[in-house]
């Protein structure tokens, strides 16, 4: 069997290289993902499920504030509209209510 030269050997290589920099690249975005899942979860949970109602308000009027710079899309306004309502049509919902 022939032995690769040298040349061979770098461009495989450079090409094994180039894959496991794809690799990593994947790897980075799914853990910057599921940051970004688990920390919009607990946002949403203390919205719903804070003992805290000043903070529950406080953190609802922040995002109000917040999120209509954010948020580009009108379909992505769209998944928020139950928090992006004003606070005093907010009332009838869970989020920010005394309760």
């Amino acid at each position: 069997m022939a032995r690769k030269t040298i040349g061979q050997r770098i461009v495989e290589l450079e090409e094994r290289k180039k894959t496991l920099v794809a690799r990593l690249g994947k790897q980075e975005r799914a853990r910057d993902t599921r940051r970004k899942v688990l920390l919009g979860a607990l946002v949403l949970y203390r919205l719903e499920n804070s003992n805290d109602a000043d903070f529950s308000r406080r953190l609802g009027d922040w995002l109000r504030k917040e999120l209509p710079g954010f948020l580009t899309r009108d379909g992505d306004k769209d998944l928020f509209g139950d928090i992006l309502q004003p606070a005093s049509s907010a009332e009838g919902s869970s989020y920010g209510n005394p309760e």
